[in-house]
């Protein structure tokens, strides 16, 4: 199952095993901190929009939902994330599509949402040796405007869908949210430490909300260098669902 060039890895106290590349893609904090803060409902048809590896989807098989269609454009990636699935025996539950989601047409909408997008600008940053990586966190494929199109063609009325972003570009993230007709219904910024600035930022949006609520920050690290209490039990694997 493993191939020479990858690593096995074990989240949640052993309970998810995640194959990923050497050189490749490598997923980091902000998988879990993303999974974390999507909530779902035993009834939910879900969707994954860019799923690399497919762990965000691995770590969300913790809380209810029907099942999870998670959409990858790159076929290696794509490849790995069906072996996870399989690794962890989700496959009743997960159903990996390799396609551009751009041009993914699901027949459907979706109740849930979500999506960990390339954070650098096209044209900005240095590009990787490893184009599977790059592809990942280059706007190389597509970007924040394209990813918000497709989450409000496919997102159900009464549907919510979950973004993590960098923060120093939350004016793209904001102008997307706009331009799309989708509202924020909640936000919560990233802090490495107190006293660092945020570097990034979770939000939930819908296609009705009225007001805005701004969540208490999420603090990673502690003045000693240590992971604080919340970020300890999160990547524990805490759930965090809706009823229903």
């Amino acid at each position: 199952m493993k191939g020479e060039d990858e690593t096995l890895d074990s989240f949640y106290r052993g309970s998810i095993l995640v194959l990923q590349k050497k050189e490749g893609y490598r997923f980091s904090v902000d998988a879990p901190l993303l999974a974390d803060f999507i909530q779902t409902k035993r009834s939910d048809e879900v969707l994954e929009l860019g799923a690399g590896n497919g762990i965000i989807s691995l770590l969300l098989s913790i809380k209810p939902f029907k099942h999870i269609t998670a959409v990858e454009i790159q076929e290696s990636l794509a490849d790995i994330a069906r072996r996870n699935v399989e690794l962890n025996n989700l496959e009743r539950k997960i159903s990996i599509i390799r396609e551009d989601l751009r041009q993914y047409q699901a027949g459907k909408k979706f109740d849930v949402i979500f999506s960990n997008p390339p954070y650098i600008k096209k044209g900005e940053g240095h590009l990787s040796s490893s184009l599977e990586k790059s592809i990942a966190k280059h706007e190389l494929k597509c970007d924040i405007f394209g990813i918000l199109e497709k989450t409000a063609e496919l997102l159900k009325n009464k549907g919510r869908a979950y973004f993590i972003y960098v923060a120093k570009r939350k004016d793209d993230l904001f102008q997307a949210i706009e331009k799309n007709s989708l509202k924020i219904k909640s936000l919560r910024f990233v802090y490495p430490r107190q006293e660092s600035p945020p570097n990034l930022l979770l939000a939930e949006c819908n296609l009705s909300s009225e007001k805005e609520v701004l969540l208490p920050p999420f603090i990673l690290y502690d003045e000693r260098g240590n992971y604080t209490p919340e970020a300890e039990e999160i990547f524990r694997g805490r759930i965090n669902a809706e009823e229903g």
